[in-house]
């Protein structure tokens, strides 16, 4: 079981970034997905989450209107758009799944760095 996030980087503020996180070892259709991150000092924090159907995206108030969150079922892969980059998005990110929807997250990505610069 495997979940492999990508497509962090350094940025300046305002930048975009596509996150990846592609999924092996597991149904990935069966699995309700999420990204989270966690920045220096600081506890990890929900990001966006999505539905094994790919409805019902829900996103934290912080980046709500600059993030989307989306999944391609027959690439068994998670997508995480991030648009208009601010300094205090900077963290790692990590993406995560669960088969029940009000569950925990039970599987988790090793995590990709997203750095931005003001």
């Amino acid at each position: 079981v495997q979940l492999q996030a990508s497509g962090g980087g350094l940025v300046q503020a305002g930048q975009s970034l596509r996150l990846s996180c592609i999924a092996s070892g597991i149904p990935f259709r069966t699995y309700h997905m999420g990204w989270f991150r966690q920045a220096p000092g600081k506890e990890r924090e929900f990001v966006a989450a999505i539905a094994r159907g790919g409805n019902g995206p829900s996103y934290a108030d912080s980046v709500k209107g600059r993030f989307t969150i989306s999944r391609d079922n027959a690439k068994n892969t998670l997508y995480l758009q991030m648009n208009s980059l601010k300094p205090e998005d900077a963290a790692v990110y990590y993406c995560a799944g669960k088969t029940i929807l009000t569950g925990n997250y039970n599987i988790w990505g090793q995590g990709t760095l997203v750095t931005v610069s003001s």
